[in-house]
């Protein structure tokens, strides 16, 4: 295993346990793309190569069961998992977030969703922040325009606003914590930039290649979703969260063909090894 790689994984040992979350960045980057259902002995075997015990797994696989992010189904002894409808539409909503370009045709305007006191507040507030959407006070949500609004806040009292004034610019640097993402980015280039430098001189096996996509995805992901994706008029000129995003994609894109390699040799479903993914795969990052 490269020493890059090898490090990621001993920073990732050293965090909180995250299986849960790895678990639903391994659905949505590669079994969704795939089908939507593996074996659950396929994520063992991939999370026996970050050292993560079985049994640690297994419980964070019954959580997501439990918390309605997944369904087990049973054939014989063996179990499979696919992603439920509170899981694929956390995923739709990702998807473009992580994997497509930056919004270029930015009106000016803002969605304000307004969320009454009788409405329940907290079963929105996850969903709203991975869509994009910051919150200057309890119960108000604002996002660029055109920002796909969440199921769980589709009762909510829509407005749209400018923010080409001092009061929209004062509204908006209220929603986002916008120095601790730019930190969280400037971590993320830290952590995988000796990756990508040590790939211009090397080649990764088949498994360390799917362990490392994985694991950028899963680190990306955390910071691009807490990203609102403001028009470059209204971020700090150091921004990095687009150079973030150009090592991501080159990263990406360096590591899918041997990655997808893997599954074809590893990964099965109910029904045998899993189909091939579409066309869409090959355009993820595209315009990194």
């Amino acid at each position: 295993m490269p020493k890059p790689l090898d490090r990621i994984i001993e920073q990732l040992k050293r965090e909180p346990s995250r299986t849960g979350s790895i678990v639903i960045t391994v659905f949505g980057d590669a079994i969704v793309p795939r089908g939507g259902s593996v074996w659950l002995g396929t994520l063992l075997e991939f999370f026996r190569g970050l050292d993560i015990d079985s049994g640690v797994v297994r419980t964070a696989m019954s959580r997501l069961a439990a918390d309605g992010w997944l369904e087990r189904g049973k054939v014989g002894r063996n179990s499979f998992y696919r992603l439920v409808k509170k899981g694929r539409q956390t995923f739709d909503i990702a998807t473009t977030h992580i994997y497509g370009p930056p919004p270029s045709d930015w009106t000016g305007r803002f969605e304000l969703l307004l969320i009454p006191a009788s409405e329940d507040r907290d079963a929105a507030r996850e969903e709203l922040k991975n869509a994009g959407f910051g919150s200057p006070l309890p119960g108000v949500w604002v996002a660029p325009s055109g920002v796909p609004v969440p199921e769980q806040a589709a009762n909510a009292i829509r407005l749209e606003v400018s923010a080409e004034d001092d009061s929209g610019r004062r509204l908006l640097s209220q929603s986002w914590p916008l120095d601790r993402t730019a930190d969280a980015y400037a971590k993320f280039i830290k952590t995988f930039e000796p990756l990508r430098a040590w790939m211009e001189r090397g080649t990764l096996s088949d498994t360390d290649a799917f362990t490392a996509r994985i694991l950028l995805i899963h680190h990306y992901r955390r910071v691009v979703l807490r990203d609102p994706l403001l028009p470059t008029a209204l971020l700090p000129a150091d921004w990095p969260g687009k150079a973030a995003r150009k090592l991501c994609g080159e990263i990406y894109r360096r590591l899918l063909p041997a990655s997808e390699q893997w599954l074809d040799a590893n990964a099965s479903n109910e029904n045998g090894p899993l189909p091939k993914a579409g066309a869409d795969l090959g355009r993820r990052f595209s315009q990194a």
